[in-house]
């Protein structure tokens, strides 16, 4: 079970999709370019610009780092949640299963937690005929362990991709 402390200690998924560490080099960059840029006004503006800028893209990339966690009989995706009841098959997807799912396959309806910098994901077909959404696809370091939660409760099913 992967569980980080941030998140709900009950849950049988939990994770963070964190930035990767080209996401953090930017948040880093954005800081000295900030600096940089005021440095012919003096240093003490440089360093006050460089500091807040950190502070602010630190802040960005956290707020937007979403949860991936199933707790209490739900998927809870970034802000979505989903009852699992109402889940069917889940399909494990590597880097090139997250292309091709995001490509030429993409139904304009579904529900998408993706991060680029995460090479795995789960598609989740739903089940429920009165909501539109026909599966979500959801970013996830561990895939596996994420289908094998998802599908704990009622023995759905898992396939690989």
């Amino acid at each position: 079970m992967h569980t980080p402390s941030s998140l709900d200690s009950s849950a049988s998924f939990a994770e963070r999709l964190w930035p990767g560490p080209s996401g953090w080099l930017i948040v880093l960059a954005t800081s000295v370019v900030s600096g940089v840029a005021l440095l012919p006004v003096g240093t003490v503006p440089a360093i006050v610009a460089a500091v807040a800028a950190l502070a602010i893209a630190v802040v960005v990339a956290v707020t937007t780092s979403p949860h991936v966690q199933v707790v209490d009989d739900e998927l809870h995706a970034g802000a979505a949640h989903i009852p699992l009841s109402v889940l069917g098959a889940v399909t494990v997807l590597d880097r090139p299963g997250v292309r091709h799912a995001m490509g030429p396959e993409l139904d304009a309806r579904a529900y998408v937690c993706l991060r680029s910098w995460v090479d795995g994901a789960v598609r989740v077909e739903v089940d429920d005929p009165a909501d539109p959404t026909p599966y979500w696809i959801v970013s996830s370091r561990w895939p596996d362990a994420l289908a094998e939660a998802i599908g704990r409760d009622d023995e759905r099913p898992t396939s690989g991709a």
